[in-house]
């Protein structure tokens, strides 16, 4: 499935780790209803983006750079799988 992920970020660090926490919102790219939201970090966003989506390492980068330095960033039209969707809570139908 399609969809555009949006990221909103406190800013503040995980001590130890690099990662801030933040809201991934989650929408479908074809315009349907579905918004779906949670909290997670920087570090598990690029880890799922790098391990499921074929997304090249530069897209990838450019947005991990704009969590940290905008403290927001959003992808548009990123497939995931229903089995990655249903693994963070957002159930497809």
């Amino acid at each position: 499935m399609r969809v555009n992920l949006i990221t909103h970020s406190s800013g503040q660090i995980k001590l130890g780790t690099g990662a801030i926490p933040l809201s991934l919102k989650i929408r479908p790219a074809c315009g349907l209803p579905g918004e779906y939201e949670y909290a997670t970090d920087s570090a598990a966003v690029v880890w799922m983006l790098r391990k499921q989506t074929d997304l090249p390492a530069a897209v990838i980068e450019r947005f991990e750079e704009r969590m940290y330095t905008a403290f927001n960033a959003h992808l548009l039209g990123v497939e995931l799988s229903e089995r990655t969707l249903t693994e963070i809570g957002y159930f497809v139908e």
